[in-house]
């Protein structure tokens, strides 16, 4: 498979949804899955990262498919509401860009 675009990314958890899924869960929902994958991914990045060590069930936890999660599920929630994720990207890239251009290089402490 070729590098996935967001748009593409979009389309194909559509296609997985209603393919496979019957139906989307609905907003609420995904948002408390989505919280729920965030959490997941904070376990792992606090035990590799972090002083915690590792519980047994943890073993086996992978950190790229952790945030793989967090991205299908801010997919859903994206497709659900109708934000095109490339274009909420691109506009938030550039509004970081426009405030952000010189604070952080005249940051003391970085």
């Amino acid at each position: 498979m070729d590098k996935l675009t967001i748009k593409e990314a979009q389309q194909l958890v559509d296609k997985w949804i209603k393919t496979y899924g019957v139906r989307y869960f609905n907003e609420l929902t995904n948002m408390a899955v989505l919280t729920e994958e965030v959490g997941e991914l904070a376990r792992v990045i606090a035990r590799t990262y972090g002083e915690q060590s590792f519980k047994e069930s943890d073993k086996n936890r992978n950190l790229g498919d952790e945030m793989a999660d967090v991205l299908w599920v801010l997919i859903c929630l994206a497709n659900q509401t109708g934000v095109d994720l490339t274009e909420a990207f691109e506009k938030n890239l550039k509004k970081k860009t426009d405030r952000d251009n010189e604070r952080h290089k005249n940051n003391i402490k970085l």
